[in-house]
């Protein structure tokens, strides 16, 4: 009894994992960022070890993990850094002492006395990751020469190698998006966080609305849309043609039923079919809704939507022409009704955007290209980091007035 309700409990608690939920692991600072899905038999490979995730199961988010070699294979152990290293304020009078300079530090491959097969030794002897890196450091004949900044970056160094660190994050909109955006960007449109976030305010995306989204970045705008409304309104996902775009990004969120239930799929065809004074528009689409519709929102659901309008519209979707789709989507909202484009170009944007202000449907047009620059914050080293993205892409957005036409 006491333990159905602690795993129930466990589950209720967002801020702890639990069996079945998808976490982001943050491998030795950002060198690797792996999603991962949590149970008994999931397995994560560092280097030329694997560590199975059970120890994962039941932590807070947040927690820091270090390999550690044992009798039969390699596993997780809860990491906690010491709380006294590092002080800062002590560091800043170290900083303004250090007269040590490294222009007597000659890079022979010589300074270090310990062999591959001493390191050998101490694995077969038991020695724990941190061992081997403080062995490294006391038989290393230049390390009490290199500056302190130095000395931090060579411990940083060897304890990546031998003693790996994992920090176990909750995916979220934030960190799924840069993590993409580090690893696969064309996956997601190069949509980067700062235009994410733009994106969701010029759209005005709270609680309560309901909110039409054409995503083909793979579901990280219908997954950040439905994460910000919070189990209130809802996200309709519309698509062209018979088959939904896909949408495997969505299940790495963790939402709950409520969320999920609030997250609906329906075609541009079903949302244009009844709609007063569309009807050219459905049949310009009637050749691509050849297929069975794969819709789940519910009719009433529909019916609501046709007759009060949507209450935003954000649309990313790089494959398509953003005039096309405005035309068709812009009469399914609700009069001063925000709405938000995004593209990785400048042109496709300027060139709905011109065709917007002949047609005399919105007002308050503007292009916004956001632009982020991510700094280091390090005692005497804060500094730009020096490699960057250069472009967040570029946003569209306006708000829809009543016209004669409408």
């Amino acid at each position: 009894m006491s333990e159905n309700k602690l795993q129930s409990d466990t589950i209720q608690n967002r801020r702890v994992t639990w069996e079945g939920c998808s976490v982001l692991l943050n491998i030795n600072d950002g060198d690797r960022l792996v999603f991962a899905r949590l149970s008994a038999g999931s397995t994560l490979k560092i280097g030329n070890k694997t560590c199975s995730l059970q120890p994962l199961i039941g932590c807070p988010f947040g927690s820091l993990f270090q390999v550690e070699s044992g009798k039969e294979r390699p596993y997780l152990s809860r990491f906690i850094p010491p709380t006294e290293e590092n002080n800062v304020q002590d560091g800043g009078c170290q900083l303004q002492e250090e007269s040590r300079d490294n222009r007597a530090i000659i890079d022979n491959n010589q300074a270090q006395c310990l062999t591959g097969e001493d390191i050998d030794a101490m694995r077969r002897q038991g020695a724990t990751g941190n061992e081997i890196v403080e062995a490294l450091i006391a038989n290393s004949s230049t390390f009490e020469k290199k500056t302190q900044f130095s000395q931090e970056k060579y411990r940083f160094k060897k304890q990546k190698k031998y003693a790996p660190r994992v920090l176990l994050r909750r995916p979220f909109s934030r960190s799924i998006c840069e993590a993409y955006f580090k690893k696969y960007p064309a996956r997601i449109g190069f949509l980067r966080v700062d235009a994410l976030s733009l994106l969701l305010s010029m759209a005005n995306v709270t609680a309560n609305l309901d909110v039409l989204v054409v995503d083909m970045v793979g579901g990280l705008l219908t997954g950040a849309v439905a994460e910000r409304l919070g189990g209130t309104g809802s996200v309709c996902n519309t698509y062209l043609g018979g088959t939904p775009y896909p949408m495997e990004i969505i299940r790495m969120f963790n939402f709950s039923n409520e969320i999920g239930k609030r997250t609906l799929r329906c075609s541009l065809n079903d949302l244009c079919s009844a709609q007063n004074g569309t009807g050219e528009q459905v049949d310009q689409h009637e050749d691509v809704c050849t297929m069975e519709s794969q819709s789940n929102a519910p009719k009433e659901a529909i019916q609501l939507w046709k007759e009060n309008g949507f209450s935003s519209l954000i649309i990313a979707a790089p494959e398509q022409d953003a005039w096309s789709l405005v035309k068709d989507l812009l009469p399914l909202l609700s009069y001063s009704a925000p709405f938000a484009i995004y593209h990785q170009y400048l042109q496709p944007l300027a060139t709905c955007m011109h065709n917007l202000q002949l047609q005399k449907m919105v007002i308050g047009l503007q292009i916004s290209e956001p632009w982020l620059r991510e700094y280091q914050v390090l005692p005497s080293r804060t500094h730009p980091c020096m490699q960057m993205s250069g472009s967040g892409g570029y946003i569209l957005s306006g708000t829809r007035t009543y016209t004669s036409q409408s």
